[in-house]
């Protein structure tokens, strides 16, 4: 029940996080994040091709993920042969980015404060 317990708090705290995340107009960053630790568990290389696309769309414009245009035209040229290390370029500056910038604001944001006091912690 312990390990249940912990899965649920690190769900939870993920989601409060992605909140957060989505008040300040940067979800896409988790949601990229997710869909990189989704891509890692794919076994089949025409699944990998079509999730390699769907991934590479969070990459766009329209939904743009803050990688370097190296890192992003990498991923381009390898799609046609993509491998599930093709994302951990992106992957890695994508959490050095959150860590960074945007978990150090929702540690001290109202969100995060309110489950501290929820849990009786501070």
């Amino acid at each position: 029940s312990d390990s249940k317990d912990l899965k649920l708090q690190e769900y939870s705290g993920q989601m409060a996080f992605q909140d957060f995340l989505k008040s300040e107009y940067s979800e896409e960053n988790i949601l990229f994040w997710l869909a990189c630790e989704e891509y890692k568990t794919i076994t089949s290389s025409p699944e990998m091709i079509s999730r390699t696309k769907k991934t590479l769309k969070m990459c766009c414009p329209y939904f743009q993920v803050n990688i370097d245009s190296g890192t992003r035209t990498n991923i381009t040229n390898n799609i046609s042969e993509p491998n599930l290390s093709s994302f951990d370029t992106a992957q890695k500056m994508i959490f050095s980015l959150m860590a960074r910038d945007c978990y150090p604001r929702f540690l001290k944001s109202d969100t995060y404060q309110s489950i501290l006091q929820k849990h009786g912690q501070r």
